[in-house]
């Protein structure tokens, strides 16, 4: 999500939406100062209805934390990387175009807009105007989403997205790169000339602005987000992290090598050590155009999966280092049959979708009591494997 936000762990006060349209009103004034018109701010706000469902979105604390390998695999897997090599193909003169004008590599591009909305196929469902209205007037960060909603319904009023299709997470992202609506007013372009600026029913648009994000980040094109290397017995973890760039003559005297064994390239640029699992897990060298990724959401884990995707579109290979499991990560694929597999031993948890929800979570712990595993809602390989021995003829 472009200009992700950020959790804070303060619960919010109880909601009272007998409040809600009293907020409103008093928004109105704000909303003028910020360039709404008063006709517009009348029209877009008079059936809205506080959606408090958000609230629990921004308040919630997940029991459970994704490692780092389940994340990658979820979002590096088989499937994207051939579908995203199919929508550079297919819109290989609009990337070409783009990079042209903004100098960013098509396989990066694409890359965001798989893991963003899946190609499109995941826009978020909720209405940005209720969601928006709603953090404005209950739980935290207030003055943040309010200035959220106000630029979406500058968005509205431009005429550049219309309000039904102003549509997305509980957060108010949306489109198929998934632009917060201040983001959109600042770095959203009109890639295909109609006059409108269109993230939802512009491929070229979407496309065109990722690449005007990543710009404005600070993408230098043709150098290298990083790339995977091998620490020396013994390597000092202290020096690690992203923000400690250093001369690649400071690794190199360090003993860092390509994870190859080869030498670290000649280059003049500075570049960090990211270790995203520990120094005993793959290990990274990551250059400017990493942090450039990383602003777009910011989670190092979320930079590391859109350039390894990118890499893998490109034909690269997969990390050489192995993840400091025994227990792995499953692709979609290898969750769908995982949901199957729940399925066939009675769990009612819908339509197999590779996307691993509270029923899911629900049925993993109760095979995971059964079977003596710790009961974390977690899904691995042990559990696919041990479902699969149960079941030897589902594939």
């Amino acid at each position: 999500m472009a200009a992700c936000v950020a959790p804070l762990a303060q619960a919010a006060a109880p909601a009272d939406p007998a409040e809600f349209p009293a907020c409103l009103a008093g928004l109105k004034a704000a909303a003028q100062a910020k360039g709404v018109s008063s006709a517009t701010y009348e029209r877009l706000t008079a059936s809205l209805a506080p959606d408090l469902k958000v609230l629990e979105l921004l308040d919630f604390q997940p029991e459970f934390k994704t490692p780092i390998w389940d994340y990658m695999a979820s979002l590096v897997d088989e499937d994207r990387i051939a579908d995203a090599q199919a929508r550079l193909a297919q819109w290989q003169d609009v990337l070409q175009a783009v990079q042209t004008r903004f100098r960013v590599e098509p396989a990066f591009v694409v890359a965001v807009w798989g893991v963003e909305s899946n190609f499109g196929r995941n826009f978020g469902q909720r209405p940005l105007l209720t969601s928006l209205s709603t953090l404005s007037c209950y739980g935290r960060r207030q003055a943040y989403f309010r200035g959220e909603f106000f630029d979406t319904l500058k968005i509205i009023q431009s005429g550049d997205v219309a309000e039904a299709q102003l549509v997305g997470s509980w957060a108010g992202a949306f489109g198929h790169t998934q632009f917060m609506p201040s983001t959109f007013l600042r770095l959203a372009v009109d890639f295909d000339g109609d006059g409108r600026r269109d993230l939802v029913g512009s491929v070229p648009d979407a496309l065109g602005s990722t690449a005007n994000f990543l710009t404005k980040a600070g993408w230098r094109e043709g150098e290298p987000w990083g790339f995977e290397i091998r620490l020396p017995a013994g390597f000092d973890a202290s020096l690690a992290g992203r923000r400690n760039k250093q001369p690649l003559a400071f690794w190199r005297a360090r003993g860092l090598v390509k994870v190859d064994g080869s030498p670290l390239p000649a280059l003049e640029a500075q570049a960090g050590v990211l270790l995203p699992a520990g120094p005993n897990g793959p290990a990274f060298l990551v250059f400017r155009n990493f942090d450039a990724i990383f602003s777009y959401n910011a989670a190092e884990s979320y930079a590391l999966a859109i350039a390894h995707l990118a890499d893998r579109i490109q034909g690269g290979a997969a990390f050489v280092t192995p993840w400091p499991t025994d227990d792995a990560g499953l692709s979609r694929a290898e969750r769908k049959v995982l949901q199957t597999l729940l399925i066939a031993r009675g769990y009612e948890i819908g339509t197999p979708d590779g996307i691993l929800g509270d029923a899911s979570r629900a049925a993993i712990k109760a095979e995971q009591q059964r079977l003596g595993y710790p009961v974390d809602g977690r899904a691995g390989q042990k559990l696919l494997s041990a479902l699969r021995a149960a079941q030897p003829n589902t594939q």
